[in-house]
C-alpha cells in the first residue's frame, strides 16, 4: 500500500463544511488502520483549525498528536490520539493540557475497554479523556476500501444530539461504497 492517501471530500452536512481534500501520510510503523482512524477522527471532529500531526509549540509538551486544534494563543484546544496510546502519555497530557479536550479513537470495543481499564488502573485523571470505539466489522470494511486516491461524500454524522442523531453514528460514501455505522463513546 502507498505511503500517501488523498481524500477528496463533498458534504451534505451543513455542520461539517469539509475542505475540498486532505492528504494523510503513513508515519513510521503505521498501517492503513492508523490512516483510517485519523480520517474518521478528522470527519467526526472537523473544525476549521483542525490539523493533522502538527507539533505543538510548547516545550513542555514533547508529543505530536494525531490531530490537534490549536487556539489563537497556540495552545491545544482539542487533542486526538488514534490507535495505540499509552496511559503514561495520556496522564502527562491531562496534566500539561489542563484545558484541552482529549480524545482517543480505537478500532474496536475490546481495544477501548482495554484502554479504559488501564486508565483506571494507572489512576489517570478522571473526566478528562473521551474514548470512541468503532464497530469491528465496519472498521475492517472501511480499511479495505481505502485506496491511494479516494472520494468521500459525507451525509451526516456525529455525537448524540448532533444533526438530529439519537445515538452516535455516521453515514457516508467512500469510493462509491455506502457506510453507515454507530460508534461507542465513553468518558474516563
Amino acid at each position: 500500500m502507498a505511503g500517501k492517501f488523498n481524500f477528496q471530500f463533498t458534504s451534505d452536512d451543513r455542520l461539517r463544511p469539509l475542505p475540498h481534500k486532505v492528504l494523510l501520510a503513513l508515519g513510521q510503523n503505521e498501517s492503513v488502520r492508523h490512516i483510517a482512524l485519523k480520517l474518521l477522527a478528522y470527519l467526526l471532529f472537523y473544525r476549521e483549525r483542525l490539523q493533522v500531526e502538527t507539533e505543538v509549540p510548547d516545550e513542555g509538551i514533547p508529543f505530536v498528536p494525531d490531530l490537534v486544534e490549536l487556539g489563537y494563543d497556540l495552545r491545544p484546544r482539542l487533542w486526538i490520539e488514534c490507535g495505540d496510546c499509552g496511559t503514561g502519555k495520556l496522564h502527562k497530557l491531562t496534566t500539561k493540557c489542563s484545558e484541552t479536550e482529549i480524545w482517543c479513537l480505537k478500532r474496536s470495543p475490546s481495544e477501548a475497554d482495554g484502554l479504559l481499564r488501564n486508565l483506571a488502573k494507572d489512576e489517570v485523571r478522571r473526566g478528562r479523556i473521551g474514548v470512541i470505539a468503532f464497530e469491528t466489522d465496519f472498521f475492517e470494511d472501511f480499511c479495505r476500501t481505502i485506496q491511494e486516491r479516494n472520494q468521500l461524500h459525507w451525509y451526516r454524522g456525529g455525537f448524540a444530539g448532533e444533526n438530529g442523531l439519537e445515538a452516535p453514528g455516521m453515514q457516508f460514501e467512500l469510493n462509491e461504497l455506502w457506510f453507515e455505522s454507530s460508534f461507542r463513546v465513553q468518558k474516563h
